[in-house]
């Protein structure tokens, strides 16, 4: 087993996941961007149900306490116009991608690894994020 890094970027959906997830395969100190927070606040907008919506929320609200998210500044807008470049090159539409590639960006310009649950999103940026799939 790989050693366990100190500090990584949680997509949404592992932050989303991290009950399921074995503690030694994500960081020691895990971060989320601010992109993942904007969607998690839509998970609960778009929740269909009052039980989904309070899990959704609850889930929402633990993100808030536990973490200070890493801003999609200038850097990262920078970075994801790259990652667009990126994905055409790999003959793969970035438009349905578009809050995974910024997500990607911001733990790009952080210099830190991506921690996903859905690695295939992010095929061909290899030469600027590092992607770990859990």
């Amino acid at each position: 087993m790989a050693e366990r890094r100190q500090s990584g970027v949680l997509d949404t959906c592992t932050y989303i996941d991290l009950d399921l997830l074995d503690p030694a395969v994500l960081p020691q100190f895990p971060r989320l961007t601010a992109v993942s927070v904007g969607e998690l606040h839509q998970g609960v907008v778009w929740a269909r149900d009052a039980a989904t919506r309070a899990l959704r929320t609850e889930k929402l609200g633990a993100a808030i306490v536990e973490f200070e998210p890493l801003p999609f500044d200038g850097q990262a807008a920078a970075r994801y116009g790259s990652l667009v470049g990126l994905t055409l090159a790999a003959n793969r539409d970035p438009r349905p991608r578009k809050i995974d590639l910024m997500i990607a960006a911001t733990a790009s310009v952080n210099d830190l690894p991506l921690y996903t649950r859905n690695p295939k999103d992010f095929l061909g940026l290899e030469s600027m994020v590092e992607v770990i799939a859990v």
